[in-house]
C-alpha cells in the first residue's frame, strides 16, 4: 500500500469517529512501547491507520459498559509519561 487515506480504513471502521478513537487508542500504545504490526517507517499516527486499513486492529467490543471503557482510557491517558504527551 503505497498511500493510506481515511477512505481505505472507513471501509475498516462504521464511521470517522470511530476511526479517530481506534487510531487514537493504538497511537497511545506505540508511545507505551507496543510495535507497530505493519513496519515502523512512519510517524505513530501513520502506522496506525496502516494497521486500520490492513485489518491489523479492530475494536474489542467486549462485556465492558462504554463507561467502564471511558474511565479505563482516562487512566492509561494519566499514564504517558509527560514528555511524550502534546501539551
Amino acid at each position: 500500500m503505497a498511500r493510506v487515506t481515511v477512505e481505505d480504513c472507513l471501509t475498516k471502521v462504521s464511521n470517522r469517529f470511530a476511526l479517530v478513537s481506534l487510531v487514537t487508542k493504538r497511537v497511545k500504545q506505540f508511545l507505551k512501547g507496543d510495535k507497530c504490526l505493519v513496519g515502523e517507517k512512519n510517524n505513530n499516527v501513520v502506522n496506525a491507520l496502516r494497521e486500520v486499513a490492513a485489518d491489523k486492529i479492530s475494536f474489542d467490543c467486549g462485556s465492558q459498559m462504554p463507561e467502564e471503557q471511558l474511565e479505563q482510557d482516562l487512566r492509561v491517558d494519566r499514564d504517558i509519561p509527560k514528555h511524550l504527551s502534546a501539551e
